[in-house]
């Protein structure tokens, strides 16, 4: 039997992903990485400094073993900003695509850009009032 009598297979399947679709909220976790690191290293330098200030180290030793503590902690520090600030940038670029594209099917073409804007920046002021509110109403709690 050839290849040319099997003409009964099926075509494969293509899925057609729009640029905007990966590449917005990638660019957006790239600059969230970015950011973090920077950040999150420089943040835990200072901590590490504060914390030990009032015991610097006495022998050559002493010294190898601070720097290379130090290192591992701007590095572990940087590294979770980094994923922290990725995931907030990510998020909010996909929901920004999400919006974007909703209006796009929903017909309104024209007003996109701005119903995505201002649906991004609504859920981001509800979360951050949410956290603002939640965090005052645990501590009037305490209060009481």
């Amino acid at each position: 039997m050839s290849s040319t009598d099997n003409n009964d297979e099926l075509p494969a399947i293509h899925i057609n992903i729009p640029r905007r679709y990966y590449l917005l909220p990638g660019a957006a976790v790239l600059t969230g990485i970015s950011i973090g690191l920077f950040r999150g290293s420089r943040t835990a330098s200072l901590r590490f400094l504060a914390e030990n200030a009032h015991r610097p180290p006495k022998t050559v030793r002493g010294w190898y073993l601070y720097n290379k503590t130090k290192n591992y902690r701007v590095l572990l520090g940087g590294l979770k900003e980094a994923g922290a600030d990725a995931t907030k940038l990510g998020l909010t670029a996909a929901a920004w695509v999400a919006l974007e594209e909703g209006c796009a099917s929903l017909g309104l073409d024209d007003f996109r850009e701005v119903a995505a804007g201002l649906g991004t920046g609504t859920l981001l002021g509800v979360v951050c009032m949410s956290i603002l509110y939640g965090s005052h109403c645990l501590s009037a709690m305490q209060q009481s």
